[in-house]
């Protein structure tokens, strides 16, 4: 009869085979993506290894693997992170999450930065139709979906906005170019199907950067406080009189 410590060995043998006969590269791959505290580039993940290792074959693989897990192996943003699987969401129904609800007016400012970027307030007022408050800009600035770009080589040198990582991470998008084009919001009801002749949707850009007509922001700038155009004087007008649209 064999002894316990015998049945142990045989036991643990085809656990040892199994180890074996996986990737060496998958288990690096493994230790460093939980271990990040935010999503990693392939190429930070090559820095770590051997050399030799086909990195993107291994992530495909890894991705596989995962594919029917609990927690699943994502690329968001260009970017490879583990994420707790979509069907699994009801688990974390217990969580308390604090959402802050966003203004139409901060909505259309987003929805037009991510699709016209770089792009300047003024040219999102030429867009709207109306006066852009600094508050809608600084909410969006908190959230850290937007940020700022560069300074338009114009007079005034106004700021330019464009999307951020953040913004691509929450709302599930590898690149920008996965936002809905003209016929899918179109088929959504977001867009009134009589529209104008001529009428189109902006293919946005993922190049970050800097256009010909965008200068770099200077170190140490104080943008807060660029946010806010110093005041013009006004025009008099007679008692009623006078024009424009503004948002409250």
């Amino acid at each position: 009869m064999a002894s316990l410590a015998e049945v142990r060995i045989e036991e643990a043998e085809p656990m040892e085979n199994d180890s074996q006969a996986r990737p060496e590269e998958l288990r690096l791959l493994e230790a460093l993506l939980f271990a990040s505290s935010e999503p990693l580039d392939t190429a930070t993940l090559a820095k770590r290894m051997p050399e030799g290792v086909d990195v993107k074959a291994a992530l495909a693989q890894l991705q596989a693997e995962y594919a029917t897990r609990g927690v699943n192996l994502v690329r968001v943003a260009n970017k490879w992170t583990f994420r707790t699987a979509g069907d699994l969401a009801w688990l974390m129904t217990r969580e308390s999450t604090e959402t802050r609800r966003l203004s139409r007016a901060a909505i259309e400012v987003l929805a037009i930065i991510a699709y016209h970027q770089p792009v300047t307030r003024a040219e999102i007022e030429e867009i709207r139709g109306v006066v852009t408050s600094k508050g809608t800009l600084d909410v969006l600035l908190e959230t850290g979906w937007i940020k700022p770009r560069g300074r338009r080589k114009t007079p005034g040198r106004p700021l330019t906005f464009g999307t951020t990582e953040t913004f691509l991470s929450q709302f599930s998008l590898e690149q920008l170019g996965d936002l809905p084009g003209l016929e899918e919001l179109k088929g959504t009801g977001l867009l009134d199907s009589r529209l104008p002749t001529g009428f189109s949707v902006p293919t946005p850009s993922d190049d970050p950067a800097l256009r010909e007509d965008e200068d770099p922001l200077e170190p140490g700038e104080d943008l807060d406080l660029a946010l806010a155009p110093a005041p013009e004087p006004e025009p008099e007008t007679p008692e009623g009189g006078g024009e424009g649209g503004s948002e409250d």
